[in-house]
């Protein structure tokens, strides 16, 4: 392996962007360790690597991790010490919970976690105040709760879930403009009348629950949303 990926940390030594896709890793390659304050990008996705190791920590000037397609079913704390990261995208891996230091990654700003094995809505990206975009698709997550409000998003995706409560809070979020929540277990009742009317979501997506569309379309406060929907479509056009 050693030689195999020399080419690629010598280039990433002297432009910052390691890229080890389909290298057939089975671990993190210890090569990365010497290029701690040098690496911005890193990307080892669709290897086999199960463990991300604490080391991660000492990449400070690490602005884009991702790691999708791997093995990976625990996040180490010290992920959390990458102050610059930007970017996490850990599609297709089996992570089940985050470390709560995640919520220190202050500069954060698009995560991306489909395809793993959560259950529960993770609750360290509220107040995350550049975050825009957290795709959590895809996942065993069964209730969207209160806290959901603190989330600074102006996009979640939580398609293809087990979602069968949403709270209303999510109205409050203050950003948010396009909800994701297609092909889950939600009934008509969990639509609440605030996400229509006092949200400024102006994107609804919710085909593949347990309602017809055209129910959906008759529930009060649906033209109010249909007036952001196609405010923000004149924006577009």
């Amino acid at each position: 392996m050693g030689n195999s990926i020399k080419p690629h940390i010598q280039t990433a030594e002297k432009t910052g962007v390691c890229q080890l896709v389909k290298n057939g890793l089975n671990d993190f390659p210890r090569e990365l360790l010497p290029l701690t304050q040098v690496l911005r990008t890193l990307d080892l996705s669709d290897n086999k690597i199960s463990t991300l190791p604490g080391a991660i920590g000492n990449f400070s000037q690490l602005k884009h991790l991702i790691m999708n397609n791997n093995r990976i079913s625990f996040l180490p704390e010290e992920l959390g010490k990458l102050k610059k990261l930007e970017t996490l995208s850990m599609n297709n891996n089996h992570i089940l919970t985050f470390p709560s230091s995640i919520s220190d990654l202050i500069n954060l700003r698009s995560v991306y976690f489909s395809g793993n094995c959560l259950t529960d809505f993770p609750v360290v990206f509220c107040n995350l105040r550049h975050l825009e975009l957290l795709d959590l698709s895809q996942n065993k997550i069964s209730q969207v709760p209160e806290i959901v409000k603190n989330l600074h998003v102006t996009e979640l995706n939580i398609n293809q879930n087990q979602i069968s409560l949403l709270s209303e809070a999510i109205a409050d979020c203050p950003r948010l403009k396009v909800l994701r929540v297609e092909e889950n277990c939600l009934p008509l009742s969990a639509v609440s009348g605030r996400i229509l009317t006092d949200s400024q979501i102006s994107l609804l997506a919710v085909d593949g629950n347990l309602f017809e569309m055209k129910e959906f379309h008759g529930l009060e406060g649906y033209e109010k949303y249909m007036e952001r929907y196609t405010a923000t479509k004149k924006k577009m056009y």
